[in-house]
């Protein structure tokens, strides 16, 4: 269902005009090359503008990379939140703990966009596949069972190496 904020109108001309317009005018007020002229600033923006909405690719082109922009911007957002959370006033002061924290927020916001994407199908296939090679193979159960008791067998040297006799 298309809502009125979808019409063609509007995506195909109106918000690329309006972007375009007060895009190029605030670089023309902020660097003053026509020097303190507001109207000229208005009327080549408006002419640049509607340049800029009869080309065809340079409009879908803009188009795509305000889309990654307001994605990204949403990305940056939540990892913003989410440290702020972790970070808030006095909440942690250990500066190892907190750099730990935002590597661990980082690894999760990277996992979260792959896995919303949909880019996560062939990872999550790679792991599986790994995943099923490991454990549920038919030599898996075996080797997994003497791997555990030779790291307990080791582990009960190391300790009984480690502790020293008591001498009455």
């Amino acid at each position: 269902m298309v809502t009125i904020l979808q019409h063609p109108i509007l995506t195909d001309f109106l918000y690329p005009f309006v972007l375009m317009f007060f895009i190029v005018f605030a670089i023309l007020e902020k660097t003053n090359v026509l020097g303190d002229k507001h109207q000229l600033n208005a009327f080549l923006s408006l002419v640049i503008g509607l340049i800029f909405v009869s080309a065809v690719f340079p409009r879908i082109m803009v188009t795509n990379l305000i889309l990654f922009l307001v994605v990204g911007l949403v990305i940056i957002f939540v990892g913003l939140m989410l440290w702020g959370f972790v970070s808030g006033k006095g909440t942690i002061d250990n500066k190892g703990m907190k750099i730990f924290l935002a590597i661990l927020i980082f690894i999760a916001i990277i996992l979260a966009v792959i896995g919303i994407s949909g880019f996560g199908g062939g990872i999550e296939s790679f792991f599986t596949k790994i995943f099923n090679f490991l454990f549920n193979s038919g030599w898996s159960g075996s080797l997994w069972t003497n791997l555990i008791i030779i790291v307990l067998i080791v582990g009960a040297v190391l300790v009984a190496i480690s502790v020293k006799a008591k001498t009455p």
